[in-house]
Parts: structure tokens; sequence; C-alpha cells
């Protein structure tokens, strides 16, 4: 098997910027129905639906293009904690069943990217060079 760690902070960069895509489009189907509606959302949006289609959008798109990451991704993280916590865990233990399993990846993903940081294809890659 060939040595493929020197790829590894590459790697991280497009994890970082597919999970936060993919997070700011749950954001996006709450908050405007694009692509689509969320499924089981209810229409008006709660103030705490709002409050947290807010942070997937905004956090997504930090994340997205690497600025403020870590502090991003972190609150990304607990976001999708409390969301596991407040929506899903009560519907049942397993995460497949409850509807929870992306939350949970979401969190841990995130929580990840805070601790490594964006990876080099990010602005905050460049702000430290320019530093």
């Amino acid at each position: 098997m060939p040595d493929l760690s020197a790829w590894a902070p590459r790697v991280l960069s497009l994890l970082r910027i597919m999970a936060a895509l993919l997070f700011m489009e749950h954001g996006l189907m709450k908050l405007i129905s694009f692509p689509g509606p969320q499924p089981g959302v209810p229409d008006p949006l709660p103030p705490l639906l709002i409050a947290a289609a807010a942070i997937e959008i905004v956090g997504g798109a930090l994340i997205a293009v690497g600025f403020f990451t870590r502090l991003a991704a972190f609150i990304c993280s607990g976001q999708m904690a409390v969301a596991y916590f407040m929506a899903h865990a009560s519907q049942g233990f397993w995460p497949g069943l409850n509807g929870g399993d992306a939350a949970i990846l979401f969190c841990f993903v995130f929580l990840y990217i805070a601790c490594a940081g964006p990876g080099p294809w990010s602005l905050d890659a460049v702000v430290r060079k320019k530093a």
C-alpha cells in the first residue's frame, strides 16, 4: 500500500468543504426550502429552527471557505449535539432509526475540524501566510 500521508492535509480540506456544503444545504432547506423543503420541518419555522438554520448557513459558509474555521466548526459541532438530543434521541436509541445519524456525523466531523484546523486550502491558511 502506498504511503498516502502526504495527501492528508489536502483531504482534510476536501472533507471540510464537502461537509460544510452539505451542512449549508440543511440550513437552506429549513429557511428557504432550497433545493426543496426539509422533511419534518414545520411551516412557519419556530424561532429555535430559524436560529439553527442561521448557524447552519453562516457556519457552513465560514467552514466551506475556511475562515474562522476552528470557531465556526466548534459552534456547528455543538449545535449538532444539541439537535441530536433535542430532536432525535427521544425517538429511540438507534441513530439509524431515530433519524439522527447525520447529526452525529456532522457533530464529530466538525469537532475533528475544530481540533485539526482547516487544512491548506482555506482562507485561514492564506491569512496565516501573510502574517
